[in-house]
């Protein structure tokens, strides 16, 4: 499976960079949907063990596919979920349940990084779920992840529209449990599990009151938005605004890479200047690595550091005038001083990494391209025609770039969820790149945009900090006092239902 896993990494990452670059790159880097950078020194710190005891772990029996009769779809696997009881005030008095839906990470990662639930749980005295996605973590169909990756045909279960009958049938569950059936849910979700929160709000609608869906770009997809001014053109923005001299060395950059590059023994010079773990076999290895890096700095952009200023910092302060010292000053800025930088890093061949590679090869199909001569990137447009075929021979299958507008909606969303939608918050910060793919503007008044100039992606749903400015602390101040509204109205349509319903009786007495 090593050997396996190891040639499909390589030919992932022809997939994932072949379709959208020009003549002197080799790979072309999408940027991944994680509610935190992969960057080694932005972990998260772990939730401690005290914090830990609050969490009980569960399993439910889920059946392997919900949405059609055939005898191998009665299969089952163990999904995994958690729940905090500590804060919760009961079913008898309707105290809500609180639901974040798990991404493309285990379930762990996603409970440590998550501030919203527990910081917000005492105040509504609500019960905490926490629910992992299919095929992450430990909710893994087929006994073993080299079992769920054999082909497509056992990954071909790996969906959004299947994670979300998961997530409903888990959640049925636990109403019934614990006789919670008048207890109004509240999904949340940041990055694609916001995706997912916004979509099962629409979907679910008898399961779920609302929806929290932070940094969710539900239309990035089929043309909904202009791919090629969107991520690579807030990337492009938010490095031009910190430091004009910065941008300006950035773009010359990859031209004078490619030029000594092509010299005699040139990738070897490139392999010592920028200290790589390995030697580099081509110039696209190292652009692929800046690329990363830049996009990782401007995506998760958030105080007290601000990495996009840290990066320009590093490259505006580097002394003399060489370009490619300047552009290194910034990497060992961002990844810290070390023996060797490893042009992997940001994309190491990982079962989940492998795992969404074949989400986005099917259904999430994100146009990610450089689209326009005004960025600080090389010209490389996105290509369906090349992707498909790659994705084809990767996996078997071809994409089906238009089904999520199909399924979920996006072509004149305004319009459309305005005649049927309700109690949705898509919540973006501006200097987040894929918020070129959020809802970034109110569709009535209860499915609401509340974005932040300066915020970056997911930086709403994360752990408080002494440090927050006071535009985040608004920010999160505001989607509390929608769902104190969602509830406030839930629970006086529950007591005028009950009374209505206790007068019927009455009468019939």
């Amino acid at each position: 499976m090593d050997s396996l896993r190891r040639s499909s990494f390589a030919l992932l990452f022809f997939l994932l960079f072949s379709f959208c670059v020009s003549s002197s790159a080799a790979k072309f880097n999408i940027p991944r949907l994680r509610t935190r950078p992969r960057t080694i020194q932005n972990e998260p710190i772990l939730m401690s063990a005290s914090e830990s005891k609050d969490y009980k772990t569960f399993l439910y029996t889920q059946p392997l596919d919900h949405f059609n009769y055939r005898p191998d779809s009665y299969k089952t696997f163990q999904q995994r979920y958690l729940i905090n009881f500590k804060y919760w005030d009961g079913a008898n008095t309707s105290a809500p349940i609180f639901v974040l839906f798990g991404g493309e990470v285990s379930l762990d990662y996603e409970r440590d990084i998550n501030g919203f639930l527990p910081e917000n749980a005492p105040h509504f005295k609500a019960l905490l779920v926490y629910i992992e996605h299919r095929y992450y973590g430990k909710s893994v169909p087929f006994g073993s992840k080299e079992e769920a990756m054999k082909n497509a045909s056992t990954l071909g279960y790996c969906n959004s529209a299947q994670a979300m009958a998961d997530y409903a049938a888990v959640l049925l569950h636990i109403k019934q449990k614990y006789s919670a059936e008048k207890c109004p849910v509240i999904v949340i979700g940041a990055s694609y599990g916001g995706m997912l929160a916004s979509w099962f709000r629409l979907k679910y609608p008898h399961i779920a009151l609302g929806a929290l869906a932070s940094s969710s770009p539900i239309l990035y997809f089929d043309g909904v938005v202009d791919p090629q001014v969107g991520y690579y053109t807030i990337v492009t923005k938010d490095f031009k605004e910190t430091s004009e001299s910065c941008y300006e060395t950035i773009r010359k950059s990859w031209g004078e890479i490619d030029e000594v590059g092509s010299r005699p023994n040139g990738l070897s010079i490139l392999s010592k200047k920028f200290r790589t773990c390995n030697p580099l076999n081509s110039t696209s290895e190292l652009k692929d690595y800046l690329d990363s890096l830049y996009t990782d700095a401007a995506q998760y952009d958030e105080p007290p550091k601000y990495p996009v200023s840290r990066v320009c910092g590093a490259i505006d302060g580097a002394e003399g005038t060489d370009t490619l010292d300047k552009i290194f000053a910034a990497v060992v800025t961002y990844m810290g001083n070390t023996s060797c930088y490893d042009m992997e890093e940001f994309g190491s061949p990982t079962s989940t990494y492998d795992m969404f590679t074949w989400q986005v090869c099917t259904e999430l199909v994100f146009p990610i391209g450089h689209g326009h001569n005004d960025t600080m990137f090389p010209l490389a447009p996105f290509d369906l025609s090349s992707f498909s075929k790659t994705c084809e021979g990767l996996f078997g299958v071809q994409p089906k770039p238009h089904w999520v507008t199909t399924y979920y909606g996006g072509q004149d969303i305004k319009l459309t969820l305005h005649n049927f939608a309700s109690n949705i918050i898509f919540s973006n910060g501006l200097r987040d790149p894929y918020s070129s793919g959020g809802v970034l503007k109110n569709i009535s008044d209860s499915v609401v945009a509340l974005n932040t100039v300066n915020g970056s992606h997911c930086l709403d749903i994360l752990p408080a900090k002494e440090s927050d400015p006071l535009w985040l602390i608004m920010q999160r101040k505001a989607e509390v006092e929608i769902i104190e509204g969602w509830l406030a109205k839930y629970h006086a349509d529950l007591l005028e239902f009950e009374d209505e319903t206790r007068a019927r009786f009455q009468e019939l007495e």
